[in-house]
């Protein structure tokens, strides 16, 4: 354990497991590390579905598109009952690691669904339109951006870059989630502080309204949340 410390390896790999909200996840280097910023994100996600409980949805349809470790979907189905979730990665790798961490969360495992694919393509059709809340940790550094040392030589690139503006997954989001969302349906992403106004516009063109953005623990933008129209 030492010489991998040394070695610089962060220390959520070398101990094998992390915590995120009332989780201990298995995390290993097929998945990014859980981040504050994203127990932020997940939290927004349980307020929503919270909200949609009190207007009479008792068995909310839900999906966290990328999942890696199943942080914020493994989240939403522990701590909002009768939630139905979907949690989705393009990775094999990455849905190794969910899978495990799923058979940890006791009887709230029956109502999770893990499924191999990119973004919406991962999907049954029949869910199509039917969805209460999107939720997603997508990459999004652009690939011309400097990140530490530590994350781009330990944590999985393909979970962290897209595209020259570092968009071009949200982008496939966001235009994905305008059809799939019910009309009324939440969208819920995070992404990097200067990408929310770009963002922002980008769901109200497609049809996804009210568009707030939120702060990280920090104070900084770091999630949008939007609705598809009626």
């Amino acid at each position: 354990m030492v010489e991998r410390r040394l070695a610089g390896e962060p220390l959520q790999y070398v101990l094998g497991r992390w915590g995120f909200r009332t989780l201990d996840l298995f995390v290993d280097r097929r998945v990014l590390i859980p981040r504050p910023e994203t127990e932020v994100v997940a939290g927004l996600a349980i307020a929503e579905l919270q909200s949609m409980r009190t207007n009479g949805i008792d068995r909310p349809v839900v999906v966290d598109l990328g999942t890696g470790s199943g942080a914020i979907g493994l989240s939403l189905a522990v701590e909002v009952e009768r939630s139905q979730v979907w949690i989705t990665d393009a990775s094999a790798d990455a849905l190794v690691v969910a899978r495990s961490n799923l058979a940890g969360i006791g009887r709230a495992a029956t109502r999770v669904s893990a499924v191999e694919g990119s973004w919406f393509e991962a999907l049954p059709e029949e869910l199509h339109g039917t969805i209460d809340l999107i939720v997603s940790n997508p990459p999004y550094v652009a690939i011309s951006d400097e990140v530490e040392d530590v994350v781009r030589d330990w944590e999985p690139m393909s979970a962290l870059f897209s595209g020259e503006d570092g968009l071009d997954d949200i982008r496939k989001i966001v235009t994905g989630a305008a059809t799939w969302l019910r009309p009324g349906g939440t969208l819920v992403l995070e992404m990097a502080p200067e990408q929310v106004p770009v963002v922002l516009e980008l769901a109200n063109a497609c049809g996804l309204t009210g568009g707030m953005s939120y702060p990280d623990l920090a104070g900084r933008p770091r999630a949008v949340v939007a609705r598809r129209s009626n």
